[in-house]
């Protein structure tokens, strides 16, 4: 197994992507704890953690918290020891032109998507950098690379999570930590579908399956795939990269 005796911190893994990968990192032998703002969604992830037959812990955590987010890695640190960090907490917006967006909306974004990587990210380097060793996997997003029309404070917040991942990875390797981003294409999971009833949403999958070469959308394990490889040490000699795990949508 590629996580074995390995522990991972995993923020927002109270449901998509967040649970998508704990559930995988548990399948490969890593113990996990699920952080998210939802108690009781994280709970559920560690119930289908221990399934796997994996021990692990659900933490309520605001990433914009810093000091909470301190706590989290201190106490995961202190009871299980800590080899990976994925950064995955993240929201978006109603779709708006910039200047439709006000500025509390686009501080909401970035307080969760910026803040909060900076957060977790600041928590765990010490610890990583002292044991030397460490894997930080951010959750950036193809709007991050490419921009996303009507998604723009969505679009900064991503563009500064993929930026910031290479500034951290070329401060921390000489410790011999490692970080990347994965930076995902649309894919199936609660923030796309928000506000669709299920017959809408499968229409648009429809529809927006035609501009991607692969021919559909991403699923959350396509997505958790790529941060497991970025968390093993199968990518031991990859650090500073931005993964764009988009189905083709941005060479098509």
């Amino acid at each position: 197994m590629r996580l074995e005796g390995k522990t991972a911190i995993i923020t927002g893994a109270g449901s998509g992507l967040g649970r998508e990968a704990a559930t995988l990192f548990a399948s490969e032998g890593a113990t996990i704890v699920a952080a998210d703002i939802d108690l009781e969604g994280a709970e559920e992830t560690i119930d289908l953690v221990e399934k796997a037959g994996q021990d692990g812990a659900a933490i309520e955590l605001d990433v914009r918290d810093a000091e909470a987010v301190q706590a989290a890695v201190d106490e995961t640190v202190a009871e299980y020891g800590l080899d990976i960090a994925v950064n995955n907490a993240g929201v978006s917006h109603q779709r708006a032109n910039v200047e439709e967006i006000d500025a509390e909306e686009r501080d909401r974004v970035i307080d969760v998507n910026v803040k909060g990587v900076w957060n977790g990210c600041q928590a765990v380097i010490p610890h990583f950098k002292e044991q030397g060793s460490g894997a930080i996997v951010n959750t950036s997003s193809l709007a991050g690379v490419i921009g996303a029309p009507q998604l723009g404070a969505y679009s900064l917040s991503k563009g500064a999570v993929a930026n910031f991942t290479r500034t951290v990875a070329a401060e921390v390797g000489p410790a011999g930590v490692r970080a990347n981003a994965v930076c995902p294409g649309v894919t199936d999971t609660a923030m796309p579908r928000k506000g669709k009833t299920t017959a809408e949403w499968e229409q648009t999958k429809e529809e927006m399956a035609r501009y991607y070469p692969l021919k559909r959308l991403g699923e959350p394990e396509d997505i958790a795939n790529a941060m497991l490889f970025l968390a093993s040490d199968e990518a031991a000699w990859i650090t500073g990269q931005a993964l764009v795990v988009d189905g083709g949508f941005s060479c098509a």
